[in-house]
């Protein structure tokens, strides 16, 4: 594959130079500082500048015996991405190029890189690199990438509570069944319904009914462990996997919750909103077939808990 990057081949031994014809030293310099790309040569082991072509000392400024490191990066000291022993084989010969790429500390810019070590004209070993500026292709990968990024994590959350949305749930929540079963660990789960929510979107408003679920996600998210699965499964509804839980350690989450809702409630255009839910709780049987089983035991335990008078939480076994 075509990497972008000039192959150069650097005279070597006098028959080389004698090559090139006429005034080889001048050729070779037209050909070097006429390149579109960053060309120089450092000693393989003190790191010295031996040679930069045009293009680099324009952007670096003058070489004048420095270290690579001081002039390229600005730095007191040797880098520590230095790929210099990716140049050379076990027996410190030199080995096949190493291209790759990289954003200069000191410029911000994106390089693509060819290194390869060679033999220089007086014998000594030194590390050859020819790197081409590829920042806009660069910055359209990353800002490519990032919207694909986004655009996955869309599709997978709730735009309203900023929870995991039902197709997340479902997805996650399948893969940690299998890992509970794997490890022989217990999972439990928590479904929640909130309690007359159709009144509050008569009496006061979507709008209102809006900020009381961004509300109810606020308290969700803030209140479970990184491992488990909170989502927003559809309308008033919502549910939460426990990882490495059993039932009574869901009873108590649940129950927290429930009261931090009666503690903290909605206020919209100066009208104070108490939201409460109903809870239910089940968790994982050995021979359970499938995430919705469990799922569907954890709501009739919550229509349980309406039944009651709502506003409590019901566990079923």
């Amino acid at each position: 594959m075509d990497s972008g990057i000039p192959s150069l081949n650097i005279p070597t031994t006098p028959e080389d130079v004698e090559l090139l014809g006429g005034t080889p030293v001048e050729g070779l310099r037209a050909v070097l500082d006429n390149l579109d790309a960053l060309v120089y040569v450092s000693d393989f082991e003190t790191h010295e500048l031996l040679y930069m072509n045009a293009y680099g000392r324009k952007i670096w400024g003058s070489i004048d015996g420095r270290k690579c490191w001081e002039v390229l990066q600005d730095s007191a000291s040797p880098c520590d991405f230095c790929t210099n022993h990716l140049l050379i084989d076990s027996g410190g010969s030199p080995s096949s190029p190493h291209i790759w790429e990289f954003q200069n500390r000191l410029d911000q810019r994106w390089y693509q890189c060819r290194d390869q070590a060679i033999p220089w004209i007086d014998g000594r070993l030194v590390r050859l690199e020819i790197a081409t500026d590829i920042t806009e292709r660069k910055e359209m990968e990353l800002a490519l990438k990032e919207a694909h990024k986004k655009a996955k994590a869309a599709a997978l959350e709730d735009d309203l509570t900023g929870l995991r949305n039902r197709r997340a749930f479902f997805e996650l929540g399948n893969q940690l069944l299998k890992q509970s079963r794997r490890n022989g660990s217990p999972l439990a789960i928590i479904m929640l319904d909130l309690d007359h929510f159709k009144q509050i979107n008569d009496n006061h408003g979507h709008d209102a009914g809006d900020a009381v679920l961004r509300h109810i996600g606020q308290v969700l998210e803030s209140n479970v462990r990184e491992a488990d699965i909170a989502a927003r499964i559809g309308g008033e509804e919502f549910a939460i996997l426990l990882a490495d839980a059993h039932a009574v350690e869901a009873s108590d989450m649940a129950e927290r919750l429930l009261s931090l809702m009666q503690k903290t409630p909605v206020w919209y255009r100066d009208v104070q909103i108490r939201p409460t839910a109903s809870f239910g709780i089940s968790s994982l049987h050995p021979e359970e077939p499938n995430l919705e089983n469990l799922m569907a035991r954890a709501d009739s335990a919550m229509y349980e808990s309406k039944a009651l008078g709502r506003g409590r939480v019901r566990v079923k076994p």
